[in-house]
């Protein structure tokens, strides 16, 4: 009896404890780990979403009062992202101007916030900020004699120290900033004794050397002839930075940007792509006029046609 039963043991327990067990514990832990994987490669996934989702340059409720208590800018809410162009249109004192040096810190808000990557500006120094958002103001006035060379790589101090020299690649980028705006033959020139025109290519340059994330410009066709305010604009859309600009002509901005956000006493009124935010009917409201919107067949923008009053 003792000798048949040690095989018999043997035979019933080894055989199924090894079918039973070592193929079952196999079988559950891989997909466990495969799903672990998996939903560790989603999580990324999304959170690589989150911050391309997230815009580069937003303001929140952005405000400005003046000491008199005049509000020029009411409540605006926008957002540009990495790669965009977008546009501020409204008629004059629409609040265009004071908006754009609220958002690269000429004018401190009295209310709302100015965010940057996601963090509040409201802490950052002005050369933190200027290595960050450049801008090209709509009238630039140099109170002493100073080349053009000389104003252009001003654009590289936010990024040196105190009395720092410019190096061979900062030398390099203010010849390079000026032969994109097509401003290399005005280098050795005084910057006080240009034209209109000549001062805004130089002005552009001048920020393109900051090599910034953030581009705002206000009105940056002033003063150009038509095939400058064309290359600039071109020009500034292909950056591939987060651009924010003022514009009178709507036609330029329709072909040009990306979105337009409609301003009018300080308030954002439209906002969305151009072909959904120029109308005759906005037009009519915000800027008092009566105008024809039709979509040019070779740009595929809305044009903007002005017409007479009692011609309508």
């Amino acid at each position: 009896m003792t000798g048949r039963t040690a095989p018999t043991t043997k035979g019933a327990t080894e055989p199924t404890t090894k079918g039973a067990t070592e193929p079952t514990t196999k079988g559950a832990t891989e997909p466990a780990e495969a799903s672990a994987a998996e939903a560790a490669d989603a999580a990324a996934e999304a959170a690589q979403a989150a911050v391309a989702a997230e815009p580069l340059l937003r303001t929140a409720g952005l405000t400005y009062t003046t000491p008199a208590g005049r509000r020029l800018v009411d409540a605006v809410s926008l957002t540009v992202s990495a790669g965009e162009t977008v546009g501020l249109v409204g008629p004059n004192g629409s609040g265009k101007t004071t908006l754009l040096r609220c958002v690269y810190g000429a004018l401190a808000p009295t209310g709302g916030q100015v965010f940057l990557d996601g963090a509040d500006l409201a802490g950052a120094s002005a050369k933190a900020r200027a290595r960050r958002i450049a801008t090209v103001p709509q009238d630039g006035q140099a109170g002493f004699e100073l080349t053009v060379r000389q104003i252009v790589a001003m654009g590289r101090s936010p990024h040196k120290r105190f009395w720092e020299a410019d190096t061979a690649a900062d030398e390099e980028l203010v010849r390079g900033a000026l032969a994109r705006v097509g401003a290399a033959d005005l280098a050795g020139r005084s910057f006080a004794r240009l034209s209109g025109g000549e001062r805004q290519r130089v002005l552009t340059a001048r920020a393109l050397v900051q090599e910034p994330t953030v581009l705002v410009l206000d009105e940056p066709t002033n003063h150009l002839d038509i095939r400058y305010q064309l290359e600039i604009l071109a020009l500034v859309r292909d950056l591939g930075t987060a651009n924010l600009l003022a514009l009178h002509d709507l036609t330029l901005a329709a072909y040009y940007c990306d979105r337009l956000y409609v301003l009018d006493a300080g308030r954002v009124v439209a906002s969305g792509p151009p072909g959904d935010v120029l109308t005759a009917e906005l037009l009519a409201e915000v800027y008092g006029v009566a105008a024809e919107v039709a979509v040019h067949p070779v740009t595929g923008a809305p044009t903007v046609t002005y017409l007479p009053p009692g011609r309508t």
